[in-house]
């Protein structure tokens, strides 16, 4: 009688989440997963609320700043925020619990920081056009990442969150011609409400990560 080969944990973040004996998640379980890989984060997600809150605030008190300026915050922003990101989609792998969308947001990030630090002289339609294309694609990834965690984590505030990033997307589409002191305001304001849901979703998710890992009662001797 020959044996079948014990199963191996993927890694893939495309993947099904696995348990540590290697045997795919599905169902509740894929979610408890999830869930508690973002509530173990809990302090990155709360990294980029801040960071988001204090772009917002440097808008607002700067709002005659030239464009160039606006183009190199926005850049910083990204990059540092796509940081943050994978490196919460690398501590998810390590575990082997989904990883991708995570990863898949912060090299966007990075790919749009990259770019308008490398052309900010470029014309400010180009720029505003960079930025919705950003908007969009974050909030449909932080829409689709909200329905893969439990409800009590905060995933409505993360489908919030997702979906202020899609209307600020679809607002620049609308009027891309908008003058730079009215960009610099929008821009103030959606960063700073995007930080707020972000720091919201955080403590929500550190309560529920503080439940989890509660003191067990001893056991008997």
């Amino acid at each position: 009688m020959t044996s079948s080969p014990s199963p191996t944990p993927h890694s893939s973040g495309s993947g099904p989440t696995n348990s540590p004996t290697g045997i795919p998640l599905v169902g509740v379980a894929r979610l408890d997963a999830m869930s508690a890989a973002l509530a173990r984060n809990w302090w990155l997600v709360a990294l980029r609320g801040v960071i988001a809150i204090l772009f917002g605030v440097i808008a607002f008190v700067a709002p005659g700043a030239f464009v160039l300026s606006l183009v190199l915050f926005f850049a910083a922003y990204m990059l540092v925020d796509g940081v943050f990101a994978i490196v919460g989609a690398v501590r998810a792998a390590q575990r082997h619990e989904r990883w991708g969308f995570l990863l898949l947001e912060g090299l966007v990030d990075i790919i749009v920081g990259v770019a308008a630090a490398l052309v900010p002289a470029a014309a400010v339609w180009a720029f505003v056009m960079l930025l919705a294309a950003w908007a969009l694609v974050t909030g449909g990834l932080m829409i689709a990442a909200a329905f893969r965690l439990h409800v009590h984590y905060g995933r409505w505030w993360l489908v919030l969150g997702g979906v202020v990033s899609i209307l600020f997307g679809l607002a620049l589409l609308i009027n891309p011609g908008m003058s730079a002191l009215v960009l610099t305001w929008w821009i103030g304001s959606y960063t700073f409400a995007f930080g707020v849901l972000l720091l919201i979703l955080a403590f929500q998710l550190r309560s529920r990560h503080g439940a989890a890992s509660g003191p067990t009662p001893p056991l008997g001797r």
